[in-house]
């Protein structure tokens, strides 16, 4: 592609992809979350009540995991068509996906009214928000960061990465609110609330995305006829080290997150009986402060590059999960909510605010919807996912949180490893290549990362023009 071929976005459409990308992966993940907290605190009483309370806890984490198994079929499914078809179009299906499968949660009647059905249906819906959700995310990425001047993607791709705290922040603030109740009205219809309200949430959603533009470089693959006929393939055959190294990358990303989010409720309210209304607050709080640290890491890439800032984030990962469950020992209120902001805010954000401009510049246009969906949703399947259950295991076998630091630690260096050997790409453009241009097109060189180009909308004001 030429400079003078370069497709534009002027300023104020990229400010409605952002918004519509924030505000949909902020829904999504909203409904996600809210399963997670109810798999901790409510359905082992709803659901699963005829087992003992460590049997139910794992019977309802296995639920949560679900989730994450479905979500690679999202990806490929989502992906196939997001890279036929469009990203507008498959980004508005997934949101419908999952604001009824979490609606429909809601209104679940439990184990007492009808058996076997009840979680026999549960995990059916929570297959369908995985699915859902394993389609969300790398479409929300790859509008934005194709809608971005170069010099600005990690900054602009740490947007959609936004939709997590915004999306725990909400999940967990109606939590918090609903579990001021009574137990028994909590218990029999106060949980329900939450999941109720993402009926309204999905509204919003949907009239916001429907507003938006079709990605300008993928426009132009679909103009130029070059949009490829079974994506997957593709991506097996000219990606295959990417995906493994961006799928080991992915491990470090959740961990610290799951274990604090999900396992340590249930932690800090059974063995150290410690307010469950503390931690939703020191979730809370966390999730808050990482909406300003996301965009603080995605800025620094742009400075020193993807990979230095993932290979910082990796070791502090490492180190931190040594520190969780000593900080919650000590029963302390502000050394669990410091080691909450410190988890979210840090040891989530410095790895999770690069990923997601990095993953999407690896993979080329025909195919980077699915390239970066499917390692980013089968990694969820290894590690994000089998978190909380493998934590209850861990403890339930030693009884000492050390071997869950272990593991975190074992997943973080993992991902250090693969990151190292990950190539860096924060100053190639979108069609840019080691090899080859995988759409055809001739090469151009990486220049500068300021050089102008004829993209609108870069940081040097009004007329200012970047290349993508």
């Amino acid at each position: 592609m030429s400079a003078s071929t370069a497709p534009m976005m002027d300023r104020s459409m990229l400010t409605r992809v952002l918004v519509s990308s924030v505000t949909g992966t902020a829904i999504e993940w909203y409904d996600f979350f809210l399963y997670s907290t109810a798999a901790a605190l409510v359905f082992p009483h709803l659901f699963f009540p005829s087992f003992d309370p460590i049997t139910g806890t794992l019977a309802s984490f296995a639920t949560f995991a679900i989730g994450y198994v479905a979500r690679p079929f999202g990806a490929v499914f989502f992906g196939h068509f997001g890279d036929k078809i469009g990203r507008k179009t498959t980004l508005v299906t997934t949101l419908m996906i999952m604001g009824i499968s979490t609606f429909l949660i809601g209104v679940m009647p439990p184990y007492s009214l009808i058996g076997v059905w009840a979680p026999v249906l549960i995990v059916l819906l929570r297959l369908c928000q995985g699915v859902g959700v394993g389609g969300e995310w790398g479409g929300a990425v790859v509008m934005v960061v194709e809608s971005a001047p170069r010099a600005k993607r990690g900054y602009y791709g740490s947007f959609p990465q936004l939709g997590v705290p915004l999306g725990l922040l909400a999940s967990t603030a109606v939590f918090a609110l609903v579990s001021a109740l009574p137990n028994d009205s909590f218990l029999s219809w106060g949980w329900r609330i939450p999941f109720l309200v993402s009926a309204a949430l999905v509204g919003v959603g949907m009239f916001i995305r429907l507003r938006v533009q079709e990605s300008p470089v993928f426009q132009e693959i679909k103009q130029g006829k070059k949009v490829v006929k079974a994506p997957l393939i593709e991506l097996f055959k000219r990606h295959p080290k990417d995906l493994v190294l961006t799928l080991g990358t992915r491990f470090a990303t959740d961990i610290t997150f799951n274990i604090i989010n999900v396992f340590a409720l249930v932690y800090a309210t059974n063995q150290l009986g410690l307010p469950r209304s503390l931690l939703l607050n020191a979730i809370i709080i966390g999730s808050a402060v990482e909406l300003v640290t996301l965009p603080l890491f995605g800025k620094l890439s742009d400075r020193i590059g993807r990979r230095a800032v993932y290979l910082i984030g990796a070791v502090f990962v490492a180190v931190y999960g040594f520190a969780i469950f000593p900080l919650l020992d000590t029963r302390n209120e502000f050394l669990i909510i410091l080691m909450y902001v410190i988890g979210i805010a840090v040891s989530q954000a410095s790895v999770y605010g690069v990923q997601s401009t990095w993953f999407a510049e690896l993979f080329g246009t025909r195919v980077r919807y699915t390239g970066a969906s499917l390692p980013y949703q089968i990694a969820g399947i290894i590690t994000s996912g089998p978190a909380p259950l493998l934590a209850t295991y861990l403890f339930a076998t030693y009884n000492n949180t050390v071997p869950i630091a272990l593991y975190i630690a074992l997943t973080a260096l993992i991902s250090l490893a693969c990151a190292y050997y990950l190539r860096e790409t924060f100053k190639r453009g979108l069609k840019e290549s080691r090899r080859e241009n995988e759409d055809g097109d001739t090469i151009i060189p990486p220049g500068p990362v300021n050089s102008p180009s004829p993209v609108v909308g870069g940081e040097g004001g009004a007329g200012t023009k970047e290349e993508f």
